[in-house]
């Protein structure tokens, strides 16, 4: 899955998906939630089959690391756990006392912290101020590594731009690095006393406060600039502000996480820390880490998820410990290249494009990708969970079922014969039965397709994000995903990454692709009034989008989770997609 750099987003690949909404399936919806007291104590056993992005929360944008983030640093704005749908997309307050509302005009708002909260300092616990809040917005574009989503912020608060600007001419070095942060401020940013900050904006953005509760917003202790963000220097010194803090790390071996002694728990209504211990081993596949969940000799899965297989045989036993949800995201979608000029520029004929759209068996893909358990249909750029999310289709039937005879019947309005298509894929997990799948369909519609694979580590890194493949002609269509960054209000880090254009190229926007109309569109929803009235707008870019045909949606995979027996609680943290280590507790 890929990575954003500009307005970012998380694009589904080698990264991961991020969770809005879901259901729970498999058996009781609390997916392992049990009677009785809470038990404290234990040590909490995940597995992964690779290590953090990053600890550093200024930079991560893996969504699996949201779960290591929640454990060691508190937000502005968060999420209660829960498996209740609405209940864990609700805004709530973390470190900030509640969520702030915007002034009459729409561009400020103001931040309270709540008492009690500190950093687990190297000289003792102290207490976290809004000079810390500025600190952490100031380190998203220090010059060593610029935080992934931190497009988002230097855009829309006041003054940010120049701030980043200026810092990008500064040696990559922490002493070079601290004195520009410490003799500068971002405009945006008031700080008029230790407990409030006040956010200004160039422009009214409903999904601000969403903002607030990505990491990249999470305040930041003066000594992490001591050291080059995230290097292993800052790693061995990370100064905590949630429940658990380091105690040892081995790169891609294993981490420990044991008790913050600086917390204070009652000014924290988020965390309720019940286990002791959390260690995280690294380098599992993904069959072996089923195997230890269902002999209890570990507990919670860190980027893995159940396969097919496991979940067809964890469906058919109604084991109320596996549970899906849907993510909010598109995966699988097909990207056209309208850049090249390959079958005579074909693919810039909007009626070819549309005649694909046509053509796609979309519940083949369904099947492949193991069943409605796991995936459904898709038509639109937003996935289910998303406010503006809507069931439409503009091609077709909303069941996605293909088309072959509109299909042949549009190409030939076009003019077009003979169409043959270069079609990468990764190689990797069902990725090439997936790419079979849609070759079969266009071929029925008497599409010719040429699959050539694509180690997955280059797909997006080194392949699609290499511009000169587009316009080359490398690819004429290719399969992608996408996953939001925040959850609910989230259409914005949906669109803005891959559907808009001003002139600078962004690296998933593969084909410079620009709407006039759906940035205006865009514009009303970030400045409505209501959730209800953005949500609209946000479905108008939505069809806006899909009338000009970039894209054949073809379908929305859920987020599978497993746990063993042990664990009780199993409450889903949204920004994780994954139960909370936070709250859960063991039994012993």
């Amino acid at each position: 899955m890929a990575r954003k750099q500009i307005f970012s987003g998380v694009a589904l690949g080698a990264a991961a998906m991020l969770v809005l909404s879901g259901c729970a399936s498999g058996g009781a919806g609390d997916g392992g939630a049990a009677g009785g007291e809470a038990q404290t104590g234990g040590t909490l056993k995940v597995l992964a089959n690779g290590d953090v992005d990053r600890l550093d929360p200024q930079l991560t944008a893996y969504v699996p690391v949201n779960s290591v983030v929640r454990t060691l640093s508190r937000s502005l704005l968060s999420y209660e756990s829960s498996n209740d749908v609405e209940a864990r997309i609700a805004l709530t307050g973390d470190l900030a006392e509640e969520v702030p509302t915007a002034s009459e005009d729409g561009l400020t708002y103001e931040l309270k912290l709540r008492e009690g909260s500190t950093w687990d300092a190297p000289d003792g616990a102290r207490p976290i101020v809004a000079g810390d809040v500025a600190r952490g917005i100031e380190r998203i574009c220090n010059p060593h590594i610029g935080a992934a989503l931190g497009g988002y912020f230097i855009s829309l608060i006041d003054g940010m731009a120049e701030y980043c600007d200026g810092f990008a001419g500064v040696a990559a070095e922490p002493a070079a690095m601290k004195e520009y942060i410490e003799a500068n401020d971002i405009s945006g940013i008031a700080t008029p006393d230790d407990q409030t900050v006040v956010f200004t904006l160039v422009e009214p953005a409903s999904d601000f406060t969403s903002m607030l509760s990505l990491p990249t917003a999470n305040p930041a202790p003066i000594e992490v600039l001591d050291y080059l963000p995230d290097s292993p220097e800052y790693r061995e010194n990370f100064v905590a502000s949630g429940p658990y803090t380091v105690a040892s790390y081995t790169p891609d071996v294993k981490w420990e996480f044991v008790r913050n002694e600086s917390w204070i728990a009652d000014s924290d209504p988020l965390r309720k820390a019940y286990v002791d211990k959390i260690e995280m081993t690294m380098g599992v596949e993904g069959d072996a880490a089923m195997q230890q969940l269902q002999a209890g000799s570990a507990d919670l899965l860190f980027d893995l998820s159940p396969s097919p297989a496991n979940i067809q045989q964890l469906t058919a036993a109604n084991d109320e410990k596996f549970t899906t949800m849907e993510n909010g995201g598109v995966d699988q979608f097909l990207w056209f290249n309208t850049a090249t000029t390959n079958n005579n520029s074909a693919l810039q004929k909007l009626e070819v494009r549309q005649a694909i759209q046509y053509a796609i068996d979309k519940p083949a893909v369904v099947q492949v990708m193991g069943g409605e358990e796991i995936a459904g249909v898709t038509n639109g750029i937003f996935g289910p969970g998303i406010n503006g999310y809507e069931d439409f289709s503009l091609y077709g039937d909303k069941s996605g079922k293909a088309d072959p005879d509109k299909a042949k019947e549009l190409l030939k309005a076009a003019g077009v014969e003979n169409l043959t298509l270069k079609f990468p894929y990764r190689n990797v997990g069902t990725q090439p039965d997936i790419a079979q799948t849609v070759q079969a369909s266009l071929e029925a519609a008497g599409i010719t397709v040429e699959l050539f694979p694509v180690p997955p580590t280059d797909y997006y890194a080194n392949f699609m994000s290499n511009r000169e493949n587009a316009s080359g002609g490398a690819w004429d269509v290719a399969l992608v995903g996408w996953s939001p960054d925040w959850v609910g209000g989230a259409a914005r880090s949906v669109f803005q990454p891959q559907f808009t254009f001003d002139g600078t190229p962004q690296t998933y926007n593969y084909v410079d692709f620009n709407s006039d109309k759906a940035n205006e569109l865009a514009d009303q929803a970030l400045a409505a009034a209501t959730p209800e009235e953005a949500g609209k707008l946000w479905h108008e870019v939505d069809k806006t989008v899909m009338e000009e045909s970039p894209i054949v949606s073809i379908v929305s995979r859920k987020k599978a989770n497993y746990h063993s027996d042990r664990v009780q609680n199993f409450q889903i943290y949204a920004l994780a997609q994954n139960g909370d280590w936070t709250n859960v507790w063991l039994k012993q």
